[in-house]
């Protein structure tokens, strides 16, 4: 008998794919309530079904009955610093529960979602999961990739109409006279050297996750490693892992590491938010040290008009136009409308508006908050009209400013007029707890008024039509 030998080659086993990055957390979920406070709708009425009546009628009994309780059990606590002028909380859950139901405050180690743990542990290698921070940091470095492709496309389309130039040229035809045809070679000329300098602009590496810093074997397996001929280990643990046996840690080494990491990140509410949780919403409480006792409302509303000056003024100065009464009354007008309000000194504006909140996407709306003398005190004498006229005038140069910057972030820029009331409508506390307590922060509020203004920078390149 005669063997065939067999002519293809043995099949190799595939290699296995690449593990799947781990899936990004659901969102909208996370971030259900656009407030920290629990809602309980009334059931629909459904015409077609009378049951419906009597369902309704039964969930109205059974709620007034026992009514539920909108506010936690344990209202989320927190200090005044009056050296960053903001709200601290301290406390994880409460971070947790203001973050993602409405978007309060942000980390003060974090860019503004409170992150830092998170990032910490997976520096260490003790978690997985990619953070809000990786997440923008790759998103720009796809935006960066973009654009070097750009770039290199339109030098390669510049090339070709160069060479498209050259051989009408040499066939003895006569071209129209072009800028880039006035260059004899494509090398060293300025066209060549400005799309050089646009690719060399985007350049950037891919990213890659942090690697831990390696942990070196004992002396003694290493000199094992070297009498042996093998080149020296390096263990690849997670920092504080560290051990001569080289087997990987188990899940218990690893939660127990990630356990004994303290969070060294605190929320910071600036005032505006702080207040509009102790006031609007009631689910927070301020102190003004740790160890103090909560302060009332009325105490933070005079404290907070105190410090939105520096340095901070007294009880007796205290003005009807003062900034955190104007930035308060915006805050608050638009979180009533049901926007996300956050700061807005990334793009040199007061407020940002979202629709949901950050993670869901860009805000569509950028706030400048303008006091408004129109009442006929503030014009009543002329110290008065002189007083008034330099707060309230802009320049035409510094509007044009921040319309530009809006216009290329993509956000509508809003100007909100507060009509600021005369002194009298604005109580001055005295120094006496007594006075502070007698304030009607209602009757307060109740005497500003918004007026906004959407400004629209034309730009024809993108609105022809």
């Amino acid at each position: 008998m005669t063997s065939i030998e067999a002519t293809e080659p043995l099949l190799q086993p595939s290699e296995p794919p690449p593990p799947r990055p781990p899936p990004r957390p659901s969102y909208g979920k996370i971030h259900a309530k656009s407030l920290p406070v629990n809602v309980y709708p009334s059931p629909p009425l459904i015409p077609h079904n009378p049951l419906s009546i009597f369902y309704i009628a039964f969930t109205y009994l059974y709620r007034l009955l026992a009514p539920p309780s909108s506010h936690p059990k344990i209202l989320y606590h927190g200090y005044f610093s009056p050296e960053t002028r903001s709200v601290h909380v301290t406390d994880e859950t409460a971070i947790r529960a203001l973050w993602e139901s409405g978007f309060f405050g942000k980390g003060s180690l974090s860019r503004s979602e409170p992150s830092w743990l998170d990032r910490e542990k997976k520096r260490k290698g003790l978690i997985a999961n990619e953070t809000s921070e990786e997440f923008t940091a790759q998103r720009r470095a796809e935006r960066r990739r973009f654009k070097q492709e750009r770039a290199r496309k339109e030098r390669e389309a510049i090339e070709e109409k160069l060479k498209e130039e050259r051989r009408i040229h040499k066939n003895g035809h006569v071209a129209e006279p072009t800028a880039r045809s006035r260059y004899e070679d494509l090398n060293g000329g300025p066209v060549d050297s400005l799309a050089k300098s646009m690719e060399s602009l985007f350049e950037q590496q891919p990213l890659s996750p942090p690697v831990p810093p390696p942990i070196m074997l004992s002396l003694s397996d290493a000199a094992d490693d070297k009498d042996t001929g093998k080149e020296d280990y390096v263990s690849q643990f997670p920092t504080g892992l560290a051990t001569s046996d080289p087997s990987k840690p188990t899940e218990q080494d690893l939660e127990a590491e990630a356990a004994a990491i303290e969070n060294q990140e605190h929320l910071q509410l600036n005032p505006s938010e702080a207040f509009f949780l102790v006031y609007a919403l009631g689910i927070l409480q301020i102190r003004a040290q740790k160890i103090s006792a909560p302060l009332l409302p009325e105490t933070l509303f005079t404290l907070f008009r105190r410090h939105s000056y520096f340095p901070p003024r007294e009880c007796q100065d205290l003005q009807s136009d003062d900034p955190f009464l104007l930035q308060y009354v915006v805050y608050h007008h638009f979180r009533s409308l049901g926007w996300v309000v956050r700061p807005g000194i990334k793009f040199a504006v007061d407020w940002l508006l979202y629709l949901r909140g950050p993670v869901f996407s860009h805000a569509e709306f950028a706030i400048i908050v303008l006091p408004a003398y129109t009442h006929t005190y503030w014009r009543s004498t002329q110290e008065l009209q002189k007083s008034t006229m330099k707060k309230e005038s802009k320049s035409w140069w510094w509007l044009h400013c921040v319309n530009r910057v809006q216009s290329q972030v993509r956000k509508s820029l809003v100007i909100c007029y507060v009509e600021v009331p005369p002194p009298r409508a604005v109580p001055v506390p005295a120094e006496s707890k007594a006075s502070v307590k007698e304030i009607d922060i209602g009757q307060v509020l109740k005497q500003y008024k918004v007026r906004e203004l959407t400004l629209k920078r034309w730009t024809p390149n993108r609105e022809r039509d």
